[in-house]
């Protein structure tokens, strides 16, 4: 599989590649209409790389301005709750750029940064570079803007990757399967993926995806700007004893529909005002000459035009003032839904109580309007006839709006609490948020600020702490393993990775590159602070080194070296067995606590009675985590491993037993251990079920 999908992803990026001719000609064609599409070329094709600022944070996908708008009340936890991390935004439409360079401006001034730019196109090697520059904590894709490259390079430089808001209708569904050697690796190489509804999450899972939960969708938190508010109740006054009826993100085919069907209302209804609204900036002149050609008395937002009692059309040629518009709204019509577009969003006009009426076009937000239905909390329309009559009866039985508003409303209100299920699985996949970084040519190095507030790099090297006496003891087994008190009084273990096997003879700590989070002691370390977050008793990890050494034409090597808090107290079991016999529930709790390591999917690779610690208090810790790693059952559908971990653990002691004069070990009492992890196992099955 991971052959032909290599092999697939050659082809699509060659595809990309001959098709840039085009590509390119597509922006110019359109910026004849919108100016922007032919600026900032340099970030699609990754040519002008985001200031060092946005580095090592978190980057949110948004596409474009109706992604960007959704994710708004995302954003704004993730500013509360990651303020020390840069958050970069990204699109590919210059309007969503638009919208996200004012919400630049409104953070700034609330002494909070955005960094903004467009991402680059999917050509392999140039989204690599951009990655491998920005190295963010977290990709967070809205929707289903699914590149193969882009979550492919993610997958190969240890980047998680979450999708928020997804959604799949059975028709991109059928085209995913079409492709699925393409797309399947694609899906499973994405971290966590949470959808819009149910039937969107089953048919991820139907094409592959491992790692697929319902979250809600994130259009349901509206966010209301501040600015939005104050500008609807500053035209309020100007729309006494009008109806307003908003017609919002309208398309071509709809818009001389709708105004066919104002031309017949109005003549009943001459205190009825349209407040018509396209969806796209390059049709606003447009409709301001249809409305001219059908003779409607209107004025232009963008000439700051008002209206007045004669006015019949009030064109809403601006951006990002819809929300102001919907507050203003006696009933809405959605636009994108008289034509086969599939509909734009309802959320909106439902948030603030509005009667809402719609074309039958409605499968990109199809589950909305299915509650919405069900609650007969819409009117649906299909011709002009229609919605001459809907609104018709919309303006003379006004309680009909209110109530269906009301109802939508509600249905609006049951529906929220996506943003709070997203942030959980953000914060899952950003378990070392906390963690700073430190960037030199040739080194990189994580460290716990708490532990070490004032850090350097020279905490690595044995040298420096022997010069302040700090160094307590060592341990010269294989590789030598340095303790150290810190001048904080804690004490730490530091240790740095060799080579093992024939290659260690000959090649002593230098390995192969890999990207940084890969790499031994950064492996470790994430690892070990993931643990300690779930509550397992396993040492604080306190630095890790990445080191690079270069070599000719190139290429270089690297060296790793990690500190770790000393347990304080505390025998290895290897030890403690040659002084004493551990009790039958003294090897329960052993057997409960790598039963507890195991319901995490936490892999040892080496668990052997040297790596088992009992403390003081009669708590029994696991350490030594280097080449561990966490088996999802997505991965490793087979839990075998599992029993082979406690057969590791089973030879470990017979080994001791055969070398050693005395130890109080005998292998009957292994029944006991088994006792205790399968007692834990149970209890845990049953606390899920």
């Amino acid at each position: 599989m991971q052959a032909g999908f290599f092999l697939l992803r050659l082809l699509y990026s060659a595809l990309i590649l001959t098709l840039t001719p085009l590509l390119v000609l597509y922006l110019l064609l359109r910026s004849r209409k919108d100016p922007a599409y032919r600026q900032r070329f340099a970030e699609r094709f990754a040519l002008k790389l985001p200031a060092a600022s946005a580095k090592d944070g978190i980057v949110l996908h948004t596409v474009s301005v109706g992604e960007f708008n959704a994710a708004k009340p995302l954003i704004k936890q993730l500013l509360l709750q990651y303020p020390h991390l840069p958050l970069t935004i990204t699109c590919t439409t210059p309007t969503a750029a638009a919208a996200i360079q004012k919400l630049q401006a409104e953070q700034q001034q609330q002494g909070r940064k955005i960094e903004h730019c467009y991402l680059p196109f999917d050509y392999p090697v140039l989204m690599r570079l951009w990655l491998k520059w920005m190295q963010p904590q977290l990709l967070l894709i809205l929707e289903t803007e699914l590149w193969p490259n882009l979550v492919a390079n993610c997958k190969a430089l240890s980047i998680p990757t979450l999708v928020v808001n997804a959604r799949l209708s059975a028709r991109s569904a059928k085209g995913y399967r079409r492709f699925s050697a393409l797309t399947q690796p694609m899906l499973q190489n994405i971290s966590q993926i949470l959808t819009q509804d149910k039937n969107s999450a089953r048919r991820f899972r139907a094409l592959g995806a491992k790692n697929v939960q319902v979250a809600g969708n994130l259009k349901f938190e509206l966010d209301v700007p501040k600015t939005s508010t104050q500008l609807a109740h500053s035209l309020k006054p100007l729309l006494q004893d009008r109806i307003v009826w908003v017609a919002g993100s309208t398309h071509a085919g709809e818009d001389e529909l709708l105004i066919q069907a104002y031309q017949q209302l109005k003549v009943q209804f001459p205190q009825l005002l349209l407040v018509l609204v396209p969806r796209h900036p390059e049709r606003f002149d447009v409709v301001a000459q249809l409305l001219q050609q059908q003779q409607l008395k209107f004025v232009r937002r963008s000439l700051n035009g008002l209206p007045d009692a004669s006015t019949e059309v009030w064109l809403g040629d601006s951006m990002g003032e819809l929300l102001s518009w919907y507050q203003l709204a006696d009933f809405v019509f959605i636009g994108g839904s008289l034509i086969e577009r599939g509909g734009h969003n309802p959320l909106e006009a439902m948030a603030f109580g509005k009667a809402v009426l719609s074309g039958p076009y409605v499968f990109n937000f199809q589950l909305v309007f299915q509650l919405l239905q069900q609650q007969q909390a819409y009117f649906q329309v299909t011709t002009v006839a229609d919605l001459v009559s809907t609104v018709t009866q919309l303006i003379q039985q006004p309680e009909l709006a209110i109530q269906t508003g009301e109802k939508g409303l509600k249905l609006y209100q049951q529906q929220q609490g996506a943003v709070a299920r997203m942030m959980a699985q953000v914060q899952h996949l950003l378990p070392m948020a906390e963690i700073k970084k430190l960037n030199t040519d040739n080194a990189l190095a994580w460290f716990d600020p708490h532990f070490y507030p004032n850090f350097e790099l020279a905490y690595f090297q044995p040298e420096f702490w022997q010069q302040q006496g700090l160094v307590i003891g060592q341990s010269k087994g294989r590789n030598t393993v340095w303790f150290i008190r810190q001048q904080n009084g804690k004490e730490a273990v530091l240790r740095h990775y060799y080579r093992g096997g024939l290659v260690g003879k000959l090649n002593k700590d230098k390995f192969w590159p890999e990207p940084a989070a890969q790499s031994r002691a950064m492996a470790e370390f994430s690892l070990l602070w993931q643990m300690r977050l779930w509550g397992l008793p396993v040492p604080r990890p306190c630095a890790a080194l990445y080191q690079k050494h270069g070599f000719s034409f190139g290429f270089y090597s690297y060296s790793a070296d990690i500190l770790i808090e000393r347990i304080p107290g505390t025998t290895d079991l290897a030890h403690l067995l040659q002084q004493r016999p551990l009790t039958n529930a003294e090897w329960q709790q052993l057997g409960a606590l790598i039963a507890s390591f195991h319901q995490h999917q936490v892999y040892h690779s080496d668990l052997n009675c040297h790596n088992i610690l009992l403390d003081q208090q009669g708590q029994f810790w696991l350490i030594d985590f280097d080449k561990c790693a966490i088996r999802t059952a997505a991965d490793f559908p087979d839990q075998s491993w599992k029993q082979q971990n406690l057969q590791r653990l089973l030879r470990s002691l017979n080994k001791e037993k055969q070398q050693l004069p005395v130890f109080h070990w005998q292998p009957d009492q292994f029944a006991a251990l088994e006792l205790g992890y399968q007692q834990a196992a149970s209890q845990t099955i049953q606390s899920t079920n």
